[in-house]
């Protein structure tokens, strides 16, 4: 947990994800990485001298058909507030309207009702539990299937809604939070696409490119977080 909350206080530091005054809520999926970084930032909480707020929200994709007792009685030891937001986005997306490539829509219905959720419940900024290897495979993804060079990034503000998403597990490796995470409850994934998405391929690619080159995954990383590296085509200046 301590390396965590290292990488934890230097991604906020280097990009002010957490200041003085805000109400944060934790997205929680029931996975592993919600989990670590809900109770990685009630330890923050306690030392890092700001002052805020931390809730966490679960939006039950399943309409109801999670069993979150676990994950309420995990909340109630840390002492953070739960709120479990109802909806029926795996009906609309495998029922109705029968979607051969759910993640997409599946992930903007589900970050839609959490961000909805979480400004009408006083959050000025919702947390979400992505990681290196997340920043990573989403890069690998945008440049297989839609010919760009981009990834998400630790801090956005949403206009919208008035929300900032912030991402602080963002310095730390998928392996750390497995280390961390194997005594937490847990939630089983009912969706139907689970292991099977282009994310996952993704993940076994970044693998096995690893057999060959151990650190690729750093290398990769460094290349996205230090601009100053880019060296790209500019039609500008052929």
């Amino acid at each position: 947990m301590q390396k965590i909350l290292g990488f934890i206080r230097k991604a906020c530091e280097e990009y002010n994800l957490i200041e003085d005054g805000d109400k944060l809520a934790v997205g929680i999926s029931g996975g592993k990485d919600s989990l670590t970084l809900l109770a990685s930032l009630k330890r923050y909480q306690s030392f890092c001298g700001k002052n805020f707020e931390l809730i966490a929200i679960a939006v039950d994709l399943s309409g109801g058909k999670n069993d979150y007792s676990e994950i309420e009685k995990f909340c109630k030891q840390l002492e953070v507030e739960l709120h479990i937001i109802p909806s029926n986005v795996f009906e609309i997306i495998f029922d109705i309207r029968k979607e051969k490539n759910p993640c997409s829509l599946c992930a903007n219905m589900r970050r839609g009702l959490l961000n909805s959720s979480a400004k009408e419940l006083g959050c000025n900024k919702v947390a979400l539990g992505h990681h290196k290897d997340d920043l990573i495979e989403t890069f690998l993804l945008s440049l297989f299937f839609e010919g760009r060079l981009s990834t998400f990034k630790p801090k956005t503000y949403l206009s919208r809604v008035d929300i900032t998403v912030i991402r602080p597990l963002i310095y730390c490796d998928e392996q750390e939070i497995m280390r961390v995470s194997k005594d937490y409850p847990i939630l089983f994934n009912p969706c139907p696409a689970d292991k099977h998405t282009e994310r996952e391929r993704a993940k076994k690619l970044l693998a096995s490119l690893k057999t060959f080159y151990p650190d690729i995954k750093e290398k990769i990383f460094s290349a996205i977080i230090h601009p100053e590296r880019y060296n790209l085509y500019d039609k500008l200046n052929k």
